[in-house]
């Protein structure tokens, strides 16, 4: 009995167990899935960011907007102007340096962005074709655009935003001021209208329209850098300056292409850049609208451009320079030489003449003097008031035409100066003279040498200048300029006027500190 007693207990102790071993089982194979890195359901992708709504960017969309708006009002009005034209060996002009035959007879000519930066002029006559820019100012068909870019054309052709390919007449070429005027046959022609430069400031915003490394119809923005910049590369020193500087980028085909104020106005004409490697670098040059628009009308109207000539060279009064003319402020275009038999001689103007108004307007600086009087017709009488020896002087001064031979080269050839100076002197001679291809009435003492770090060297001067004045009295030889620059007090400045390529120029010594 105890024995089948205990054989049914050890039965039910089995059937017992068996299914605690089944859910110790199940457990632990859950344990083991919840433990084990198997992949995870993937998360759902978190919703994109919501756009900023207009009234967080309402400043920037309306100024999208209004530059969408003066792009699409001033693109039609754009030109490209594609010219086939029959270059001189070893062409050279005021826009910039020769180029040599690297180039291959497809390479376009960039006017002075190749010449600035490195492209050769053949060596020999060729055709080549060249690309340009233009903008149409009246809606009958007149083109402005750069006179390097027609320069020797014998074909010139223009295309329109609406890819219309049209013939285009040369009207008229002013190479001094590098303008040039296009005729079109057409009616209705999308224009764009003159803006005044004179109003102009500072961080105005402006956009550049052209056609770029043949990037056609391109629009660029900036501000107006800087205004009444000289042309680094003009040869001529009748060439007027003034140039707009701007940031709006400006590339070799931009040449020709209008800079246009936020009014959708013409207020420059894009002629050159400045850069080390010959492509934009945040420096675009534009020729005012205060000179292209008088050249083009008279170009349109007479074929040339006729302007008045004083025969002086002049330069800016600078705050050092102020006392020794003994005027109040460093303003207005001091007379630094005066040509014989010129208006300005025959109407008695001399060298140390600052001058300060031009028909009653104040000259603030020599490139607007140089505006002023190249817009003025030969035969016309100007009223120049004139700072002399600190009092005023009215002189009238009447015009002549601007001739071939006003720009007339002069210049000197060169003992020992005083040490404090820095320079060393000699005499002109004829030999020298002809070397420099020097007026016969040029006379002062030619600079021979210039010591490193001495007032002459802080103030420019270098080998083969000729100093002419020493403290507004001229010198005629290399031992007046000594005594003169001897006789000025220790630790005070000297001003002398220096003859240097064909020009004049004040220029204030300084005396080094001990």
């Amino acid at each position: 009995m105890s024995s089948r007693m205990q054989q049914l207990a050890s039965a039910w102790k089995y059937r017992l167990l068996t299914p605690v071993l089944g859910l110790a089982l199940v457990a632990a194979f859950a344990g083991y899935q919840f433990a084990n890195p198997v992949k995870a359901a993937a998360p759902a992708p978190a919703p994109a960011a919501a756009p900023l709504d207009d009234s967080s960017v309402s400043a920037l969309v309306a100024l999208d907007q209004a530059m969408e708006t003066l792009a699409a009002r001033v693109t039609p009005g754009i030109v490209n102007i594609t010219v086939t034209s029959k270059t001189k060996p070893a062409q050279e002009n005021s826009w910039g340096q020769g180029q040599s035959d690297d180039d291959d007879d497809n390479t376009p000519d960039m006017g002075p962005f190749g010449r600035f930066f490195g492209q050769m002029q053949p060596q020999r006559p060729r055709i080549e074709h060249g690309l340009g820019s233009g903008v149409i100012i009246s809606p009958d068909g007149y083109i402005v655009t750069n006179n390097h870019v027609v320069d020797g054309a014998v074909d010139i052709r223009v295309t329109m935003t609406d890819r219309r390919v049209l013939a285009a007449k040369l009207v008229g070429t002013d190479p001094l001021t590098d303008l040039a005027v296009l005729k079109v046959d057409g009616k209705n022609l999308p224009s764009v209208p003159w803006g005044d430069s004179t109003k102009l400031h500072p961080g105005q915003s402006v956009l550049a329209f052209g056609n770029p490394l043949g990037f056609r119809f391109t629009v660029t923005r900036g501000i107006v850098s800087a205004l009444n910049r000289p042309n680094p590369f003009a040869a001529d020193r009748r060439a007027p300056g003034q140039f707009i500087q701007t940031d709006a980028a400006i590339n070799p085909g931009n040449s020709g292409g209008p800079l246009v104020n936020a009014h959708g106005e013409v207020i420059g004409i894009n002629t050159f850049l400045v850069s080390s490697s010959g492509s934009f670098s945040g420096m675009g040059f534009a020729i005012p609208t205060q000179i292209v628009r008088p050249t083009v009308e008279a170009l349109i109207r007479d074929g040339k451009v006729s302007r008045g000539y004083i025969g002086i060279g002049i330069n800016d009064v600078t705050p050092d320079q102020a006392k020794f003319f003994q005027v109040d402020k460093a303003v207005g275009a001091v007379v630094t030489q005066v040509e014989p038999n010129s208006p300005g001689e025959k109407a008695g103007l001399k060298v140390g003449d600052v001058i300060v108004e031009l028909n009653g307007q104040p000259i603030n600086d020599a490139g607007q003097l140089q505006v002023e009087v190249g817009q003025k017709q030969p035969g016309a009488t100007i009223k120049l008031q004139v700072m002399r020896d600190g009092k005023s002087v009215n002189v009238p001064v009447t015009l002549e035409a601007m001739g071939k031979n006003d720009n007339e080269k002069e210049s000197g050839t060169a003992s020992a100066g005083k040490p404090r100076w820095g320079i060393g002197l000699s005499d002109l001679t004829p030999n020298i003279r002809q070397q420099l291809q020097a007026d016969s009435t040029l006379q002062g003492a030619i600079i021979e040498r210039v010591v490193p770090g001495s007032p002459a060297d802080n103030a420019g001067l270098q080998r083969g200048d000729v100093i002419t004045e020493v403290n507004r009295r001229p010198v005629k030889s290399a031992l007046d300029a000594q005594e003169a620059l001897q006789k000025v007090e220790k630790g005070q400045d000297a001003l002398v006027l220096v003859w240097s390529n064909g020009g004049s120029s004040f220029r204030v010594l300084k005396p080094v500190q001990d």
